[in-house]
Formats: C-alpha cells, sequence, structure tokens
C-alpha cells in the first residue's frame, strides 16, 4: 500500500522529450499535504496516515465547524477543505503536522490518479449509450428515443438494471498506469487525460500494477 497525495487539476499543457517528441501531460498542483493524525495498527488495528490537503481560505477557515478547527490546531496545520485517510505498511518515519510534498514521486514512472469526473446532467441515451434512435423521417414518431423495453406476458415486466436516460457524469473513476513526465516543485505532470473538472481535486498515488 503506498501514500496517497491530494492535488488539484490545473488543466492541460504540451511539453517535448529529450527525442523531440509532442507528449500531451495533466498539469496536477500538489500543495504539501499535512499529516493530522496517525493511526498505528496496536490502537486502531491498521497503519495509516489522516492527510489534509487544498488549504481553505481565510473566510473557509472561520466558518469551519469548531470541531474542525480544533482538530487542525491540535496537529498545529492550517485548516484545509480535504481530508483523506491512506493505508501504508509503515509509520513510524512519519510524524503529526509534518509536510509531503510531489517530490514524493520523483523517482516514479507510473501513477494511479483518481478524481470525480465532468457531471453533464440528466442526459438520454443516445448521448448516454451511444443508442442509434428511430428513423429520421417526420412520420416516424421518435426519434432519439431507445424503442420498446417491454416483455411478452411472461415475465410480463422489464428488468431492473436496464439501459435508462439518466444522470450522466459526476461519478469518481480512477485511471491507472500514467505516466509522470516531470515534478517541478508543487507541480506533478502526467501524460494523458485525468478525471474531473480544472480546480478539481485529485488523488494521486503510485501506480499499483506498474513500479
Amino acid at each position: 500500500m503506498s501514500l496517497t497525495l491530494i492535488g488539484q487539476k490545473k488543466g492541460m499543457a504540451q511539453v517535448f522529450d529529450e527525442n523531440g517528441k509532442l507528449i500531451v501531460c495533466t498539469v496536477i498542483l500538489a500543495n504539501a499535504n499535512a499529516i493530522l493524525e496517525i493511526r498505528r495498527k496496536e490502537t486502531h488495528g491498521y497503519n495509516a496516515l489522516q492527510i489534509a490537503g487544498v488549504p481553505m481560505t481565510t473566510s473557509q477557515a472561520k466558518r469551519a465547524k469548531k470541531p474542525i478547527q480544533g482538530h487542525f490546531a491540535k496537529a498545529k496545520v492550517d485548516p484545509c477543505s480535504v481530508v483523506l485517510e491512506s493505508r501504508i505498511d509503515e509509520v513510524d518515519q512519519y510524524q503529526v503536522g509534518q509536510k509531503i510534498d510531489a517530490s514524493i514521486f520523483a523517482d516514479v514512472k507510473y501513477v494511479d490518479v483518481e478524481g470525480v469526473t465532468k457531471g453533464k446532467g440528466f442526459q438520454g441515451v443516445m448521448k448516454l449509450f451511444n443508442m442509434a434512435g428511430g428513423p429520421g423521417a417526420h412520420g416516424s414518431g421518435f426519434h432519439r428515443h431507445m424503442g420498446s423495453t417491454g416483455m411478452r406476458s411472461t415475465p410480463g415486466r422489464c428488468f431492473p438494471g436496464g439501459k435508462r436516460a439518466s444522470r450522466m457524469g459526476g461519478d469518481r473513476q480512477t485511471v491507472q498506469n500514467l505516466r509522470v513526465v516531470a515534478v517541478k516543485g508543487n507541480l506533478l505532470l502526467v501524460e494523458g487525460a485525468v478525471p474531473g473538472a480544472r480546480n478539481g481535486v485529485v488523488y494521486i498515488r503510485k501506480a499499483i500494477k506498474k513500479g
């Protein structure tokens, strides 16, 4: 189990490698994450770090609930809007209040990036599932519908779980095995696209399937 870092997707960029090949990258801002709490196997049953990222603005920090403010004050960490628990094998080398930045990926070749996809609202079956729709003639009666979904008298109903018009996007998704192109300060450049809109929160960890 590897450490997970909190970051923000900042957009796309193009860079050239040493061979002159153009690489399309996603720029991720991974400001230093702070350790709020350390969970140990002896007391909690597992080893993990509670990590905070994406610092709150001054007004957000003032509006935060008193228990949240106290939790951050106890660790002597500035209030953040995102908190996660990352399970790892060993926690002895970490301390409460310690900062972790993008440099942990300096020697990593591939990462997995998790985020929430762009929400597209309620969509029909043609956009959602690439269905063909009905004939385009004026007298067809339907153009962008999915057609009949009924059954015979046995079972006399539609089975649940079928494809219907529904909400599209806004799902938690992980893109695996993205190559790390460069680590420059708090900026992490990975090859390809990652889920989410600009300034959306993403979670970066060392790739599970590739070293």
